[in-house]
């Protein structure tokens, strides 16, 4: 019980430090200078005796030299640095917090430090599609501590180059094709790091509204926040928006101003200015960027979040205030926004406001994707009475969202698999197996069955079972007929598909809870909806 635990000390003798009881500055052997809310002078909450009984001193032993490389001591430096790394943060939250009007003028050694760098140069995928660059992340990995040494120094002096992003196509849903950057490894490694440092910064100005690529918050968190707004207030009337074009339609010059109301470092203003202008590389070509931010880069979500805070966000939530007269409910995940309202004319007025502020910054409303529907506890009684049949439908993040109700007669919101989803997995599934024809019968099972449960954790919500169960049966009928295309004389019968689906294909589950269950735990009696 009392045993060694993972920051206990080494067995191995050590050799004795020169330089005991000496304070730890930053990894480039600079003292550390900070902003005055981030100097650890103003940090009331971190004791000095806690950081200098967290630096052990040396002893003077006798035996043999320490092992190169010792496992142990490389677990304990990584431990150790990444709750340095961590303090430092916290030190920048606290101070972002305190003062929503400061500006951070020291923060690009934040950025340089090799522990974080290479912290984020782990975190990365490891099999991604290399940049214009060519480089994997094996290759960089092979001289890892060198490498970044070298991108750190360059940080430093102001010699790194971002390197163009690599433009690939890839097909989207609606038969169109989505644009995609492939960004340089050395530039995904730098723009982690950058994010790590502003995201302590930014998450603390982010409303509550905003759940697109935030840390600890996804698309399961904007479903339960939407579902519980609508259930548990008098939304009756539902604006569906979706901004065309959003992050290839994003304006530098008014994404540099948002960035400097609190960024007041020109060094990571400055590194910002570089990915925007590194441009895209398509075709052999070389196509400079004024607008816009290519989709695949690790800033790029965080920058999209910090410019829809100020052209959306911040005025949405006043609007609401000042204008609201009913319930108004609003959930964002990146440019897929949905709306609740009491009263239509509200929506309207809203609607028609939105369409001027986003104009004022180069954006515009998808005239297909954008509709005031009218959606809530009093829509299937208005309609009917009206004769004007069930109430629609709005799609939010892969699922189609519908008027329904329990076997007591309370209303609810039911939540569908979105059928334009499930044929395009089903037709990229068909296209798969034909290329693994000739693979061997558990080979495919195998792999079928991760592809079931990877839907499965996505779309397994409650009420949802008969869509999980039908894309279940197309699986198996789409296996059986590639079963029987194996050979000529190649025949499976249904008993023989039972077995196979019954050993390989896993049973529809329900993996996520009711919406109000799981969102009144995270929410903790605070606004459902803020």
């Amino acid at each position: 019980m009392n045993g060694r635990g993972k920051s206990d000390g080494c067995d191995v003798p050590a050799k004795p430090s020169n330089k005991e009881g000496r304070p730890h500055g930053p990894s480039d052997g600079r003292p550390y200078v900070g902003t005055k809310a981030e100097t650890p002078e103003t940090d009331k909450g971190t004791p000095k005796a806690e950081v200098t009984a967290s630096q052990p001193t040396a002893e003077v032993v006798e035996g043999k030299r320490p092992a190169k490389r010792n496992l142990r001591q490389q677990t304990m430096h990584r431990t150790q640095s990444r709750e340095r790394m961590q303090r430092a943060l916290e030190r920048v939250r606290r101070a972002a917090k305190q003062d929503k009007e400061l500006r951070f003028t020291t923060l690009l050694h934040h950025v340089y430090d090799v522990d974080r760098l290479r912290e984020a140069y782990v975190r990365l995928k490891r099999e991604a599609a290399p940049g214009v660059d060519g480089e994997t992340w094996q290759h960089y990995g092979e001289e890892v501590e060198a490498n970044l040494q070298d991108l750190s120094g360059r940080l430093r002096r102001g010699a790194y180059r971002a390197k163009p992003v690599r433009r690939v196509f890839i097909p989207k849903a609606s038969g169109g094709q989505r644009p995609l950057g492939v960004t340089a490894l050395e530039d995904k490694i730098v723009q982690a790091a950058t994010v790590a440092v502003l995201n302590a910064i930014y998450e603390v100005d982010f409303l509550g509204f905003s759940y697109g690529f935030r840390p600890g918050r996804g698309q399961h968190q904007a479903l339960d926040a939407l579902c519980v707004g609508i259930e548990q207030s008098n939304v009756n009337w539902v604006l569906d928006a979706d901004i065309r074009g959003f992050y290839d339609a994003i304006d530098h010059g008014w994404l540099i101003k948002f960035v400097e109301h609190r960024i007041g470092d020109r060094r990571v203003v400055r590194l910002l200015r570089k990915w925007l202008k590194a441009g895209v590389l398509e075709d052999g070509k070389r196509r400079p960027t004024e607008e816009g931010t290519p989709q695949g880069g690790s800033a790029s979500p965080l920058l999209a979040n910090v410019y829809l805070h100020y052209a959306f966000d911040l005025w949405a939530h006043r609007w609401r205030r000042r204008h609201g007269q009913g319930d108004v409910r609003i959930v964002r995940y990146a440019d897929d926004t949905v709306i609740g309202f009491e009263h239509r004319h509200e929506g309207e007025q809203f609607l028609a406001a939105l369409r001027q502020r986003l104009a004022k910054f180069g954006l515009e409303l998808h005239p297909d994707k954008t509709r005031l529907i009218e959606f809530g506890r009093h829509a299937q009684e208005g309609r009917r009475r009206r004769r004007l049949g069930k109430p629609e439908t709005f799609h939010f993040l892969g699922f189609t969202h519908v008027c329904g109700q329990s076997r007591k007669g309370m209303f609810r919101v039911e939540r569908h698999t979105l059928a334009k989803k499930a044929n395009a997995k089903l037709a990229e599934l068909k296209a798969s197996l034909r290329r693994r024809r000739h693979e061997s019968v558990s080979d495919q099972g195998l792999w079928l069955q991760s592809v079931l449960r990877g839907h499965y954790r996505y779309y397994g919500v409650p009420l949802n079972t008969r869509k999980l169960q039908s894309f279940r049966w197309h699986v198996q009928r789409l296996w059986q007929r590639s079963l029987a295309r194996r050979s000529q004389k190649g025949r499976v019968t249904f008993a023989r598909m039972e077995r196979l689906a019954k050993r390989w294909l896993p049973l529809a589950r329900i993996y996520h809870p009711y919406p109000a269950q799981r969102f009144r735990g995270s929410t903790q009696g605070r606004s459902p909806v803020r």
